[in-house]
Formats: structure tokens, sequence, C-alpha cells
């Protein structure tokens, strides 16, 4: 072998053993890249850009005559997990029927503790509720706002199409209801003449309740002067910020539910005003209703006198209870067509529209 033909094969093998050198260098680095990109959204929601990615569910408390066929047909990408609490038989049902929808999320909770989903949206059964955060009428999609919208049907429809996952995540929890009239306005004030008042105690007996219930609640921790959120118990939360308390703690809350001696409405109406601190949030919470409707709902540049409303965004309704058949039947009764329901949702376009910056 020629002194030529020798320094070339020492070249080759030189050049060979630097490209596996490099290699194996290149893999021992990207393992930790492999491993950060096989998180879950929890445990790095700032990797996951698209929602279709995260994995969602919506808890519904419910009784055996509903229909829930709205969310069946308008959100098949979500996991729909119906409590019956009148059924004991259900495939999803409660221990005891009691505290309202109270015992139904956190039945789901205990339950799925170890195998929550990314993020949870939990709710009532109607798709038409009063205190739906959204008066517009109509399932029907507005190519102007790029949002579902609805109208004084309060329909759940748009308010959980428009919900942004993103904010969501970043922020661990949200109500669904952004407006303050009822539940902040209305704040509990837990000091001691308010409670000393024999008209305070009679007119209002979940403020009476709430001292005690607070301490049985969250043990060791001081009563706070007052407590205030937007109502009415339904709320987005992540699967982290669940996992922030143990899952003992959520059966105590359990627990003292189904023990307390309290009235259903009123126990249920205590956890009610205990959610938001449950998930971190201080003892009166009520976000800017411009900021909420926007990081929220995505329903931004909205005009807004104050911080606890957006003009009519929602108005007070007549009643808690929406007049069976509605939206076919309106507040005093009347049969509205199709032809009426198209030009009530044409008014409540160009009325969202103006109380929109252009």
């Amino acid at each position: 072998m020629s002194r030529l033909d020798l320094l070339r094969r020492r070249s080759l093998r030189y050049v060979v053993l630097n490209v596996m050198g490099f290699v194996a260098i290149c893999m021992i680095l990207a393992v930790p890249f492999f491993f950060m990109s096989s998180k879950t959204l929890g445990d790095d929601p700032s990797a996951v850009s698209n929602a279709n990615a995260v994995s969602k569910a919506i808890v519904v408390a419910s009784v055996e005559e509903d229909n829930i066929s709205w969310l069946d047909e308008h959100f098949s990408d979500w996991n729909i997990n119906r409590f019956i609490v009148n059924n004991a038989s259900a495939e999803l049902t409660v221990p005891k029927n009691k505290g309202r929808e109270a015992m139904v999320y956190l039945t789901y909770v205990i339950n799925t503790y170890d195998n929550l989903p990314d993020v949870m949206v939990f709710i009532h059964s109607s798709r038409y509720q009063w205190h739906n955060d959204d008066p517009l009428y109509g399932n029907h999609h507005c190519s102007t706002s790029q949002h579902w919208i609805a109208d004084m049907s309060s329909d759940g429809i748009p308010m959980l199409k428009n919900l942004q996952l993103p904010y969501i995540i970043s922020q661990g929890y949200a109500n669904l209801r952004c407006v303050w009239t009822l539940g902040w306005l209305s704040k509990l004030k837990l000091n001691e003449e308010s409670n000393s008042d024999p008209e305070e105690v009679k007119s209002k007996p979940t403020q009476n309740a709430y001292p005690q219930a607070f301490q049985e609640l969250f043990p060791g921790e001081p009563v706070p002067p007052a407590v205030g959120v937007a109502c009415c118990a339904q709320f987005a939360v992540t699967r982290e910020k669940i996992r922030e308390r143990s899952l003992g703690e959520y059966q105590r809350y359990r627990g003292w539910l189904l023990d307390t001696p309290l009235e259903d409405n009123v126990s249920g109406r205590v956890l009610e005003y205990a959610w938001h601190i449950i998930f971190g949030k201080p003892h009166v919470h009520c976000s800017n209703a411009k900021d909420c409707y926007c990081n929220t709902f995505g329903l931004c540049n909205l005009e807004c006198e104050g911080e606890e409303r957006c003009g009519e965004r929602w108005p007070y309704p007549p009643s808690s209870t929406l007049p069976q058949g509605w939206p076919t039947v309106g507040w005093d009764m009347e049969s509205r067509d199709q032809d009426v329901l198209e030009n009530l949702r044409n008014a409540a376009i160009a009325s969202a529209q103006g109380a929109m910056k252009v």
C-alpha cells in the first residue's frame, strides 16, 4: 500500500469519526427538547398555541328532564360530562342531591382528580339562562364582528363559542360572567354589625351563614370583612389551578356540603361565593367589565361607562325565569316567528356594532 493510499484512508477515518461524534452530540443535546415537546399543556401552557391540542371538558349540572342536546350538537370537540342529580342510577350522578350545582362540581373534581383534562368549564344545563352574559339573539355567526352573538335570550352557545382558551390557560380560572350586577354589587358583608341586625339576618340568609361556613371550609383562615364575585357559579378552570389544592380539600368541601344543616339554596350559594377563593382569587374579585369581555370572550373595544358594565350588554331581565318556549315566546308571552327573531337579531347586531369603537 502506497504512502498516499494510507494517508487517504486515515483522512477518511478521521472524517467519519468526526461526523459520528457530531451526530452523537446532537442526539444528546436533543433529548431535553424531546421531553419538553412531549409535555402536556398543563406542564407548559406557553408551549401550546393551538387550542385544538387542548384536552377540554364541560361539566354539566342537570336534572333528568333537562335537554342538553345543544351541547352535543355545538360542542362535539369537548368531552361532555352530564351529571343527573335526581337519578341515582345515572352514569354520572352525585352522592346526594344537595347544594345545587356545587355537589356536581365537587363530585367531578373528586372523581377525576388524577385524570383531569387541561381545561374545564362548569355550567348549568339550560342553553338559555337569564344570567348568561350575552344579550343578543340567535345562534348565527356575525361576519362583521367574527363572534357568535345571541340577544336577550342569554344564549349559552355564543358564550361558550367565544371563550378564549389561551386566556383561561394563562389565568387558571375565569368567571363566565363579566357584568357586576348581582354577586359583586350585592357582595356579602361579613362584619358583626351586619350579621347582628335582625332584618339583615332574615333577608340575607347566605350572608348570615357565611362566616361559620367559611371557617369550616377554610379552617385556620380569618373570616374576611366581605366576599364578592360576579354571579352565578359558572366558570372555566385549568387542571393546574384545581390541583393547587389537594384532593383532601375538595373532599372536605363536599363533606361540608353533605353534612351542613343549611337549606339547599343557602349551602349552594355559599359555594357560589367560594369558588373564586378556592381557585386563588381575592375574597372580593370582579374584573373590570371591559377587560373581562375582551380577555374572556374576545369582545374587545366595547364602549363601557365605569368598571361594572358595558352599556346594555347584559340588560337586567324582567324575571329570573325565562318564559316557557323561549325564545320563540317572549317576555309578554307573545309569539315570535322566525321573521320577528331575525328582526331582533338584526337590531341586536346594529346595537352591538354601535356600542363598539370603529
